[in-house]
């Protein structure tokens, strides 16, 4: 369903949106971090709030602008690639997503009470739940990623003690 009248909106409403959800993600962090992310505003002193608040940009142009699945997996891999280093839960890093939902019903309230935007409202959302659905695989391959060169930095030191212990490893 193309969002013929919620999209206008959106819109109109999209920077009250973006730094309610920037908001969100940001509470993620501890406080002291979060007034420092707020107030650096060059992308060398502070990439992490750079690198998050381009990210929900690009997501949220994903959703007005209905893109294909690689564009938003690009989108989504820019927050995605920043969470998975943090060792939180795959339900906790994606939060930010459902919590978009929230966001966009508060900044529309008034214009949510006419009812005729219900099924656009509900196109919506399923597209919010899609990105969901990718970014739950993005963040899992990432983990994987993480751990597997884990794995590998591991095996590297244990085959180096190994060698100076004058153990030979080809054998095993």
């Amino acid at each position: 369903m193309i969002m013929q009248r919620l999209l206008p909106l959106l819109s109109a409403k999209s920077p009250a949106i973006l730094d309610q959800w920037r908001d969100i993600l940001l509470g993620y962090y501890p406080p002291e971090t979060v007034i420092f992310m707020k107030r650096e505003k060059n992308p060398f002193d502070n990439p992490i709030a750079h690198q998050l608040t381009k990210g929900i940009k690009e997501i949220w142009a994903v959703l007005l602008e209905d893109q294909d699945a690689d564009q938003a997996l690009a989108a989504l891999d820019e927050v995605i690639r920043v969470l998975a280093l943090q060792h939180t839960s795959p339900s906790r890093a994606l939060a930010f997503l459902f919590s978009l939902k929230q966001v966009i019903r508060e900044q529309l309230a008034e214009e949510l009470k006419d009812l005729t935007l219900a099924p656009e409202m509900v196109d919506l959302e399923s597209r919010i739940d899609g990105l969901a659905l990718l970014g739950f695989d993005d963040y899992v391959q990432r983990r994987e990623k993480l751990n597997e060169m884990k794995v590998d930095e591991v095996k590297a030191r244990v085959s180096g003690l190994l060698r100076r212990a004058g153990i030979d490893i080809s054998n095993l």
